[in-house]
């Protein structure tokens, strides 16, 4: 069986947890919340969407997310299959038709937080972080956030995303359905930005006869089944496909129990406190530290070594250098004597023989 991160995570939770202490938690995940009956709901028609990305782009603005690596009017991003971040709380994907076989034409899919009824991220939050509110949104108080990332864990959609480059307020981030616009009455940034209609926004009550009555207007178009209505004990955020979900990137493999109830009895029977996840994440943080200090001093004793070695030799050749100077500055000078003293006797010879010739 693989590893994953996110089962590591779970298994570090449940263990880290459970061998500290022995009493029982008193976590959401014990209390069956069937929902709001008067909350929204969002309706996505793949078969209305171009891909245009205009989404994305809305979602940027009203969240003040950092920009893209990319431009949001560069398609190019959608060859690969993207998921949210921490940056970017939505995203459309391109999908191949199940239809044609082909991209042509492509099926797009936006993903973000489905908001559900029941949300599996509120049942693992064991300082309760995330509520559902009555205006359907699962909302996310970092303030009593410890940072444990249970939500990663438990989320069958694999929304949640975490700060991991802010060193010193870390956020669990992800769509927030624009809930501070849907109390000042405004529509959320995604819905009133997309071009084509594809998104539809209202009570879920009505968002969901809007989706059934364009399936029994367009069988042929539509597959008869809309997407969250009961997945997970239903969603806030609705789907209805020409495509079989599964094709377009979906779990089909969730059922309709919702995550309290799968929970509930794993994570109520294991022993939690506000201050184990601190406690916990900071001697990982400290060891992690501890591992950085001492590469860095084997680096630094390294280097160090390094530069006197080199320095050692440098100084080696420099006096070798100075030596071979040294011979051959003596070697020329004795030669340049010599020659010096053969020049001055070949004169004298040469001053003798000519003063003889004269002489005679």
């Amino acid at each position: 069986m693989s590893l994953t991160r996110r089962r590591f995570l779970g298994w570090i939770g449940a263990a880290g947890a459970s061998t500290v202490l022995g009493s029982s938690a008193d976590a959401s995940s014990t209390v069956h919340f069937k929902g709001y009956a008067d909350s929204f709901a969002i309706l996505h028609d793949i078969t209305l969407c171009v891909g245009c990305r205009a989404c994305e782009t809305a979602c940027n603005k009203v969240n003040e997310l950092p920009p893209p690596d990319l431009p949001f009017k560069d398609l190019t991003v959608l060859n690969q299959k993207r998921r949210t971040t921490a940056k970017a709380f939505t995203v459309v994907n391109r999908f191949e038709n199940a239809k044609t076989g082909s991209l042509s034409p492509a099926v797009f899919v936006k993903k973000q937080c489905n908001h559900c009824l029941e949300p599996a991220c509120a049942s693992a939050c064991f300082v309760k972080a995330f509520k559902k509110t009555p205006e359907g949104a699962v909302s996310y108080d970092h303030s009593v956030c410890v940072g444990c990332r249970y939500c990663m864990v438990a989320c069958p959609f694999e929304i949640p995303s975490y700060e991991y480059d802010n060193a010193f307020s870390p956020r669990v981030m992800k769509c927030t359905m624009c809930h501070p616009r849907i109390l000042q009455g405004q529509l959320p940034g995604c819905v009133e930005a997309c071009p084509k209609e594809a998104i539809s926004f209202g009570k879920r009550k009505d968002i969901l006869n809007i989706a059934r009555e364009r399936i029994k207007k367009h069988p042929e178009r539509y597959l008869d089944h809309i997407y969250g209505e009961t997945e997970m004990g239903g969603t806030s955020w609705l789907y209805i496909s020409g495509v079989p979900f599964e094709q377009i990137g979906m779990r089909e493999d969730l059922g309709i129990t919702p995550a309290p109830e799968l929970t509930s009895g794993a994570l109520g029977a294991v022993p939690i406190v506000v201050g184990l996840w601190p406690v916990l994440l900071t001697g990982i943080y400290a060891i992690s530290q501890r591992k950085e200090k001492v590469s860095a001093e084997e680096q630094a004793l390294a280097v160090a070594e390094a530069v006197e070695k080199t320095q050692a030799l440098a100084k080696q050749k420099l006096t070798g250098e100075l030596e071979k100077a040294k011979k051959d500055a003596l070697k020329d000078k004795d030669s340049a004597i010599k020659q010096a003293v053969k020049k001055a006797l070949d004169d004298a010879a040469a001053a003798i023989v000519k003063q003889e010739a004269s002489n005679v």
